[in-house]
């Protein structure tokens, strides 16, 4: 499974990088929306996991670019955000993400969303 992690905190992105190891998954690591669309350029990505509050470009519209410049593409993109309002978790289905974890995202959270619980 080819991960990319779309998160401007890099205490966040240590934490998640280290969960995803002790599920035995590994992810690039891009710091913006203009990054992970730049990572996309380069590699096809089975799965996005995406802050929704990033500089330059937010996650939500980092979302949106995916889905037109790569409408062929097959790829499931995650929100990961600390947005959990009401409401938020349908902003981001709307913006054409697939899913949606609230921060601190938990492991049982992100496999899950991941449907991975059948590789334990």
């Amino acid at each position: 499974m080819k991960i990319l992690l779309a998160e401007d905190d890099a205490v966040t992105q240590t934490a998640m990088v280290k969960m995803l190891k002790k599920i035995g998954l590994s992810a690039d690591v891009v710091g913006s929306g203009l990054e992970a669309i730049d990572a996309m350029q380069n590699r096809s990505y089975d799965v996005i996991l995406m802050d929704v509050e990033m500089p330059k470009m937010n996650g939500l519209e980092t979302t949106r670019v995916i889905r037109d410049r790569w409408p062929y593409r097959s790829i499931k993109i995650i929100a990961v955000t600390s947005c959990t309002q009401k409401g938020d978790r349908e902003t981001c289905i709307q913006a054409g993400m697939d899913d949606y974890i609230p921060k601190p995202a938990r492991r049982e959270d992100i496999m899950a969303a991941l449907d991975i619980y059948h590789m334990q």
